[in-house]
């Protein structure tokens, strides 16, 4: 069996290519936007603040726990759900340093 596709680029490639995958919907963009914005939140409250429905909501927030995003705490029985700052600073600096690369003035096209 060969090689997967992903095996033949840096673990870096394929950390900011994940992220980046994450954060191609506008929902995701939203949802981190939201939290950003009030500090904390409740699954409910963002299902009004979206107007997306509660199952959809719930599959964005697992994709953005999944890369590590976000974090959530058990609240009785809702899920509180807040920015995760050591990751988000993790990924503001990979995006920084791959945005930060100039393109050269003798470049073509």
């Amino acid at each position: 069996m060969g090689l997967s596709k992903t095996e033949i680029f840096t673990e870096e490639q394929n950390a900011l290519a994940k992220m980046a995958k994450v954060l191609g919907h506008p929902a995701r963009i939203a949802i981190l936007e939201h939290l950003l914005e009030i500090n904390g939140c409740v699954c409910g409250d963002l299902v009004n603040e979206l107007g997306l429905a509660q199952a959809t909501v719930s599959q964005h927030l697992k994709e953005l726990k999944n890369i590590g995003l976000i974090k959530g705490d058990v609240d009785g029985t809702s899920i509180c759900y807040c920015i995760d700052r050591d990751r988000w600073n993790e990924l503001n600096e990979s995006f920084g340093n791959f945005f930060s690369k100039t393109v050269r003035k003798d470049f073509c096209c």
